[in-house]
């Protein structure tokens, strides 16, 4: 920019201005409670701000694409982090319930901690600061501010892997796995009861990294004890499951709630449809809530862009991240597409399993 005698910069030749206004013809609204009565208004609002208002208000947009687009993207939810202490279990069962998502790939502590809750176990407030030595001493454990009950875990730990021993022994995926132990549970605010009643197959592709995995574990320790042979979670097997969903859907859409195994998980059964003999394109939708951070170079931070450059999401999809920690932003996503009844009308799909072999995949009027 050239200056003459004064801080007054030269005018702009008829070209720049007419640049110029191009790029200034979008004015940043300002968030309105005159104009905002509920949870879905405000979200709709950030659509027309900044900074990470903005990039929630489109991750709300772009999932209500994904209910709404009649194409019926086959909605894949990948679940990480403290999402059950943060109290967002009947947000997710909500998403369930309402048929906002067809599939969900999980860590083992989601679920875990909501089947510890089925069984009247809770979560309590607490505080960071607190003297982590007595805890021990009283037997409760800490999730940042949140307590659990370790009495509790211990006992259902142990349920689980009582249960483990009175299947039969051979290989379960973890679907098949979760499916069945949802079944000893009955609490209309569960996660795994709402997706067990919504033939919603659930996967956890990490299961023995959880206090399920301990369950299983004691479980296998028990059964060669006793010269039986234990079951076994074949996570193989979960790929080549996941991966017949994936080909057997029109197209898929990714909603990931901050990031971990079920982010990567998801995103390589869009790759291995290869051995089907089929490319996808990637998903047609993708949106991300998550603290992670990009310039690390790990998977969690990522950017749905860097994906496209693996074929995991589209080149012309419609994705966004909003760096939001999921406590916050999840419910505010959800609070959108549930009261402006974005979900409604939307069909559910039916699955219909012979062991590992999807059988049937078919839309429900």
């Amino acid at each position: 920019m050239a200056y003459k005698d004064s801080l007054i910069p030269e005018p702009l030749d008829d070209k720049k201005k007419k640049i110029k206004k191009e790029i200034l013809q979008t004015r940043i609204s300002p968030v309105d409670f005159e104009k905002i009565n509920d949870v879905g208004d405000l979200v709709e609002s950030f659509q027309s701000a900044s900074i990470q208002a903005r990039n929630l208000g489109q991750c709300a947009q772009i999932f209500g694409k994904m209910l709404q687009d009649e194409e019926r993207p086959t909605i894949m939810l990948g679940l990480a982090g403290p999402l059950i202490a943060a109290g967002l279990r009947k947000v997710i069962r909500d998403m369930v319930h309402h048929n906002m998502v067809d599939v969900i790939v999980s860590t083992g502590a989601v679920l875990y901690q909501d089947y510890y809750n089925a069984l009247g176990g809770g979560h309590y407030y607490g505080s960071p600061a607190a003297d982590d030595t007595k805890l021990r001493e009283l037997f409760i454990n800490r999730i940042y501010d949140t307590y659990v009950d370790e009495e509790l875990f211990c006992e259902d730990d142990t349920l689980i892997g009582k249960f483990a021993d009175k299947l039969e022994p051979r290989n379960y995926s973890s679907r098949e796995f979760i499916s069945l132990l949802s079944e000893t549970i009955d609490d209309e605010e569960s996660i795994l009861v709402a997706a067990r009643k919504k033939n919603i197959p659930v996967f956890c592709p990490a299961l023995n990294d959880s206090s399920i995995g301990i369950g299983l574990t004691e479980h296998y320790y028990s059964s060669r004890k006793k010269g039986r042979q234990p079951i076994v979670i074949d996570s193989i097997r979960d790929n080549f499951e996941l991966t017949q969903i994936v080909v057997n859907s029109p197209r898929t859409a990714a909603f990931y709630v901050a990031g971990g195994v079920p982010k990567n998980y998801v995103n390589d059964s869009i790759v291995m449809a290869y051995i089907f003999g089929k490319d996808t394109g990637g998903h047609k939708y993708a949106i991300q809530v998550t603290t992670d951070s990009p310039h690390w170079g790990g998977l969690s931070g990522s950017t749905l862009g860097e994906a496209q450059s693996w074929g995991k999401v589209n080149k012309q999809a419609n994705h966004s991240m909003a760096f939001v920690e999921p406590s916050v932003s999840l419910p505010l996503i959800y609070g959108h597409a549930f009261q402006k009844s974005l979900y409604k009308g939307r069909s559910k799909l039916k699955y219909k399993w012979d062991g590992d072999t999807l059988k049937t995949m078919a839309v429900e009027d």
